[in-house]
């Protein structure tokens, strides 16, 4: 997405790329649709705060790829807010297992990485005793799915989940476009999916209030919209452009079905703590 956005010079609606690189002065044309990965973890540490106050201290594990330093930098940011001790490991991709024992031990363990390092660390690092522990690919239903009952409890950031969408006030509701989806293809819907279906949706908004396709007339639409559709609340942050209405779901592994658990006002079940193996 980065290499695309500065080789265009074009209006961009960006529905796929989370890194927060994509943001003013640099990338002035890039719309965003989706959360920034700055985000990831910010609902997981305001969940934990709220159901264990007691918690004191984080062990962020994280990759040194552009996207495991956004997380990680979100990450950070998020715990100084709610007052939380953060220690830090960094590890090359594709090499966490090898430097996953000097993790050190604390109330929370934070991981971010490719899918397959976090694959391969889970088994090393969920054999101690954390009250929480949160790895980005617990968030989606099948990446973390061979560690079996070691994945009970753990905590992942969601883009979108169909049962906890918004009701709409533009386009079609999450219902509709499961079906639709469903009927033409023969599976449910990835997030992937929403998303490039809601950045149809939100460009044809702003087509239709700017009166032009012309790149100025978008831009100046889509900094002014405020609204939601199925995939969720769109607001663009007036310094950055980063993508604020929007909000990142965080989902708890509870008796092997992914349960939404953050915010409070989209949250299937309440937080289950602390994290037993």
């Amino acid at each position: 997405m980065l290499v695309a956005a500065r080789a265009i010079e074009r209006v961009v609606w960006n529905h796929g790329g989370a890194t927060s690189q994509l943001a003013r002065p640099v990338f002035p044309r890039v719309i965003n649709v989706l959360s920034p990965a700055s985000t990831y973890f910010t609902g997981v540490l305001q969940a934990v705060r709220a159901f264990d106050p007691g918690a004191a201290t984080i062990s962020l594990f994280h990759s040194t790829s552009g996207f495991g330093r956004d997380v990680a930098a979100g990450a950070v940011n998020a715990a100084a807010t709610l007052n939380f001790e953060v220690q830090t490991v960094s590890f090359e991709s594709y090499h966490a297992a090898s430097v996953a024992s000097i993790v050190p031990r604390a109330d929370i363990l934070l991981v971010v990485g490719n899918f397959a390092d976090e694959l391969a660390v889970a088994p090393i690092l969920l054999t101690r005793t954390w009250r929480a522990a949160a790895f980005v690919g617990a968030g989606v239903e099948e990446v973390l799915a061979p560690l079996g009952n070691q994945r009970e409890g753990l905590l992942g950031p969601a883009q979108w989940i169909a049962t906890v969408a918004l009701e709409p006030d533009e386009g079609p509701d999450s219902d509709w476009f499961v079906t639709k989806y469903r009927d033409a293809a023969g599976v449910d819907p990835p997030y992937p999916a929403v998303q490039a279906f809601a950045a149809g949706l939100l460009c044809a908004r702003c087509l239709r209030d700017g009166g032009s396709c012309y790149d100025a007339a978008q831009l100046a639409a889509a900094r002014q919209l405020v609204c939601t559709t199925l995939y969720g609340a769109f607001r663009l942050d007036s310094l950055s452009g980063l993508q604020s209405g929007h909000q990142i779901l965080i989902v708890q592994w509870q008796h092997g079905i992914r349960r939404v658990v953050w915010p409070p006002e989209q949250a299937e079940r309440p937080l289950l703590l602390p994290l037993t193996k």
